[in-house]
């Protein structure tokens, strides 16, 4: 295990936040000291949900299982950690899929391309106005539909170019 300490060289903790890390690749105990630099994405997935300790957390761990179950190969990674903000737990395979994060009363998708992907099964219905991103508010009670929702994360994968980056045309 690693600890980024508060006088690290900020390309280290970058690194650290950014690193890509399997679903199952767990750091067994997580001390409530850590914070999501010093751990691996999927711990800080973890100890978020741990840390929530009501209904968001179990939200945010079905939505978790939801799109592993959609995507077996997605890769979680911790982006956006500043001085202000613990960062955002993303979804990504060639690309972001989605974030999932956690407010006072809901529970947040938030899909990259969503503009871009039909939803029959209308679940988008948070920042539709925009030209790029939509999501999904998940409240307290509300039920998720599970079928749908894998279709839309299949849907988004297949968004993102199969490599790490797209090559760019010539100029003549």
């Amino acid at each position: 295990m690693f600890h980024i300490s508060k006088h690290a060289d900020i390309s280290a903790l970058r690194l650290t936040a950014c690193t890509r890390v399997a679903y199952n690749d767990r750091i067994p105990v997580i001390g409530a000291s850590m914070t999501p630099e010093s751990l691996s994405p999927s711990a800080s997935l973890d100890a978020k949900i741990k840390q929530l300790g009501d209904w968001r957390g179990q939200m945010l761990a079905k939505v978790r299982d939801i799109i592993h179950q959609a995507d077996p190969e997605i890769i979680e990674e911790w982006k956006w950690v500043k001085p202000t903000s613990a960062g955002t737990p993303v979804f990504s395979h060639n690309g972001i899929v989605c974030t999932a994060e956690t407010y006072k009363s809901v529970v947040k998708m938030t899909f990259a391309k969503g503009a871009l992907l039909k939803d029959p099964a209308r679940l988008f219905n948070s920042s539709l106005e925009g030209n790029v991103r939509r999501a999904i508010d998940i409240h307290q009670g509300e039920k998720i539909n599970e079928a749908a929702l894998k279709e839309l994360i299949r849907a988004a994968v297949a968004l993102n170019p199969a490599g790490k980056c797209k090559p760019k045309a010539k100029k003549a």
